[in-house]
């Protein structure tokens, strides 16, 4: 082993020849992705070391993963530190904790408590953690949208743009966004980053400022002023602010106004988002900026393979042509975060291999690294099926982008099926879905993934495509009908509702395996309000905010 400065940052050179490993690196970094790529060999081949000569170094600097902490499920730390010990075997070196409510912010019990947050014991711990695998661990804090979890609470509702709520589509909406101009609102992003930033080591700070959902038009130069409010703040010296572009691409108008060292993280989860413009417009403006693709895991059960190596190789695409500095995977959980830890994996095994090297893993056997390098399965047969079950949403004609058709009225039993976003659901479609799935499932009995978590590995698939099963059933029913759950015969929306009851069983037990308890009655309430439809026959026509 040596150093060798010629190489780029985090980059190796390998030589096996007979008896001898040379390896040489640029940094502590290199040398340990180095090493990463050895124990990947023995794993390839047997055990053994082919002779090779390997140089490698990364395309993007930064390659990081975001994980959705908020929306109800809160890993343990067990299971954090094993998802991290794999990231960081696949050469990923930063994750983001994406966080609305789930840290024990000092007086503000009301809005954690139901929510088993992170101390900042636990933090401290999880940051030594990461940095011993040259993982950097970044704190991500929203900051202006996405607060409905402290605007609910009678303390904090003045701090909302609009206190009693706003209107969309005819519909009342209860607050998600606090007023900029409001002097509470700056003392309250203060505690909250003077508590939650001392517990990472980065000198890098998310701060949201996607999606204020309610702010009007008029109110966009606060959006600008807020930003730059953020910057100057104390508790980011020392440290550069992250923040979401959606705002800025939407009014591009507001970029000149940006601080020059905040950096954008252009997001988009369809394989057709439009980085190509968005970041050349941030290129041109010399802002620096990350590209954000998705792991397309949310609102899908089993997710949406095709479109994830879509949305992530188009991202790392243009992010290289146009300059870009970081790569962040995300990975969210909307509605319940009814998505098993498995079903992400493709998408972060994906996402890492394009931010590594894109050219030589464009074409990725994503399959075959799934089973040598995330489920250690010697029968081949868990990456193949893992990846089918998230193509399943493929078999119909109905497409909507940020969610799965298949699961659609999972979340919005209220809606009719065969209309709008649907029209085109036939009932032979579905047939062919429930075929792919059962046949996924039987590739499932026959894999034998050996790392530590691998039976509960499949109890999660299993239960995923059971739950997608009974919707395509649920689809077929309502489609017989003219698709309106209430038109389903009584007897079949019976027998629907006792076939979910063991799978709201099974969610209970799947997500204590993995998670908090705290979120898993909020993300229940998705399932248990769908078996409540299933006996009545009715539905309401505001569930989920639709």
């Amino acid at each position: 082993m040596g150093t060798d400065r010629s190489l780029p940052a985090e980059g190796y050179r390998l030589s096996v020849s007979g008896d001898r490993v040379d390896l040489s690196a640029a940094d502590d970094a290199g040398s340990f992705y180095g090493r990463q790529t050895l124990e990947q060999l023995r794993k390839t081949h047997g055990g053994n070391l082919p002779e090779c000569e390997i140089e490698d170094w990364p395309d993007y600097p930064v390659r990081a993963v975001m994980l959705d902490v908020s929306r109800d499920k809160v890993p343990s730390m067990r299971t954090l530190e094993a998802l991290i010990e794999r990231l960081a075997s696949w050469k990923v070196n930063q994750v983001q904790l994406y966080m609305e409510h789930t840290f024990a912010y000092a007086g503000h019990r009301e809005v954690w408590a139901d929510a088993s947050p992170f101390t900042s014991d636990e933090l401290r711990s999880l940051d030594r953690f990461c940095r011993q695998r040259h993982v950097e661990l970044v704190p991500n804090q929203n900051c202006l949208g996405h607060m409905g979890r402290w605007l609910k609470h009678e303390r904090y509702r003045r701090l909302a743009l609009f206190p009693d709520g706003w209107t969309e589509r005819g519909r009342w909406r209860a607050p998600t966004t606090i007023d900029p101009a409001n002097p509470g609102s700056l003392v309250l992003v203060r505690e909250l980053l003077a508590e939650l930033l001392p517990n990472f080591s980065s000198e890098r700070a998310h701060v949201g400022l996607d999606e204020p959902f309610e702010m009007p038009p008029e109110r966009l130069d606060d959006y600008g002023a807020w930003v730059t409010t953020l910057r100057r703040l104390p508790e980011l010296d020392g440290r550069r602010m992250l923040m979401w572009g959606d705002i800025l691409a939407e009014h591009p108008e507001l970029i000149p106004r940006l601080p020059e060292d905040v950096t954008v993280c252009e997001w988009g989860y369809e394989d057709w988002h439009p980085f190509a413009p968005r970041t050349k417009q941030l290129a041109e403006a010399d802002l620096p900026f990350w590209v954000c693709p998705g792991t397309s895991s949310w609102l899908t059960v089993l997710g949406r393979t095709t479109n994830m190596l879509g949305n992530c190789r188009a991202a790392a695409e243009t992010g290289l042509a146009n300059g870009a500095s970081g790569f962040l995977n995300t990975d969210w959980g909307d509605l319940g975060h009814l998505q098993y830890l498995p079903v992400s994996e493709p998408g972060f095994a994906y996402g890492a291999a394009v931010s590594w090297c894109l050219d030589a893993n464009r074409d990725l056997d994503l399959a075959a690294a799934l089973d040598a390098h995330a489920f250690a399965d010697p029968a081949a047969e868990l990456g193949a099926a893992l990846l089918a079950l998230g193509d399943a949403y493929l078999g119909v004609v109905p497409k909507m982008w940020n969610m799965s058709v298949l699961v659609m009225h999972l979340y919005f039993p209220q809606l009719q099926l065969g209309r709008t976003f649907s029209d085109g659901l036939t009932i032979d479609d579905l047939l062919g879905v429930e075929h792919t799935l059962a046949g996924c499932v039987a590739h499932l009995e026959r894999a034998r993934p050996s790392r530590s978590d691998g039976s509960l590995v499949l109890d999660e698939l299993r239960a995923g495509a059971a739950l997608v099963a009974l919707l395509c059933r649920d689809a077929r029913a309502r489609l017989a009908a003219d698709g309106w759950l209430g038109s389903v015969p009584d007897a079949r929306r019976q027998e629907l509702g006792a076939d979910l009851d063991p799978l709201i069983d099974a969610h209970r037990s799947l997500w204590l395996a993995r998670n908090r308890p705290g979120g898993l009655d909020d993300s229940l309430a998705w399932l248990e309000h769908l078996r409540a439809c299933y006996r009545t026959g009715t539905t309401d026509r505001a569930w989920g905010g639709w």
